[in-house]
């Protein structure tokens, strides 16, 4: 798992970790309406989806490699405490959070501290079993994603395949947006660490360039949210993301400014909280 979880690495890895853990975790019983308004994921549109993300993602060495390039250090009181975990009563609350604490889990596996990994492994599986979705994950995903990790390709099909049949699952039980709050909840926390993991991002390269790369991934995650619009609870998911969306549409490919780092910086920091309470 340690070599799997990476996170900061950048927020579309931890996209992708989404999928994985949040949509396959999520995965076969989330709550979602796409099943009332009768429209349907394609196998062939989420492979896209995720080769896209895959493919420009760094190796985990790599991700290792430039976190000690920045001096990045493992700042503990940037994840959700543990203890909020008791907050979370409503479906939507306990999903967004499954993926806030997934982003965090994998935050703090990459800086291998120990305790935080436990801590977030339990709270995780705390929030699965109370969404009731344990059941639909398959024992040994894990094991699956760690011995792909070098081989895109097959990380690719793995990933479609997984988060292709959880939907279907969920979507049979009426429950399909479940999954696109964990995988919004993962998308955000993942942004929120990146932005705050420096006191002065705009000045490090690589950490803008991860930023900037986000306009994409947060393009294709409105657009999977946009399946099951209808529900509520991801409605409300999209509108606390629209200012954060217009922000990144307004970003010209290649360049960023100080003033719209700032701007994401803020927004992120405003919805994080906002879910996360």
């Amino acid at each position: 798992m340690k070599k799997l979880l990476l996170p900061v690495q950048l927020i579309g890895l931890m996209l992708m970790f989404a999928f994985v853990f949040s949509a396959c975790k999520m995965g076969r019983t989330s709550s979602g309406d796409a099943s009332q308004t009768g429209e349907k994921l394609d196998k062939a549109r989420i492979e896209q989806d995720v080769r896209e993300f895959v493919y420009p993602l760094p190796t985990s060495f790599e991700v290792t490699e430039m976190l000690n390039r920045i001096g990045a250090a493992y700042i503990l009181t940037l994840s959700n405490p543990v203890s909020n975990v008791e907050r979370y009563l409503t479906e939507k609350s306990k999903a967004v959070n499954l993926g806030i604490y997934s982003a965090d889990l994998s935050y703090a596996t990459t800086y291998n501290q120990k305790q935080a990994t436990i801590d977030y492994m339990n709270v995780s599986k705390k929030l699965i079993d109370a969404l009731n979705i344990s059941g639909a994950i398959s024992p040994d995903i894990i094991e699956q994603i760690e011995a792909k990790q070098d081989n895109k390709e097959e990380l690719v099909d793995l990933i479609t395949t997984t988060f292709f049949d959880t939907y279907e699952h969920l979507n049979q039980s009426g429950r399909g947006a479940v999954s696109m709050l964990v995988l919004a909840g993962t998308w955000v926390e993942s942004l929120y660490i990146a932005t705050h993991i420096s006191e002065d991002t705009y000045n490090n390269k690589e950490m803008v360039i991860i930023v900037m790369d986000q306009k994409k991934s947060l393009n294709k995650l409105m657009g999977i949210m946009d399946v099951v619009s209808e529900n509520r609870a991801v409605a409300e998911v999209i509108e606390q993301l629209t200012p954060i969306h217009q922000i990144f549409t307004a970003i010209e490919d290649g360049s960023i400014t100080e003033r719209q780092m700032k701007q994401i910086t803020s927004e992120i920091y405003t919805v994080r909280n906002q879910m996360v309470e």
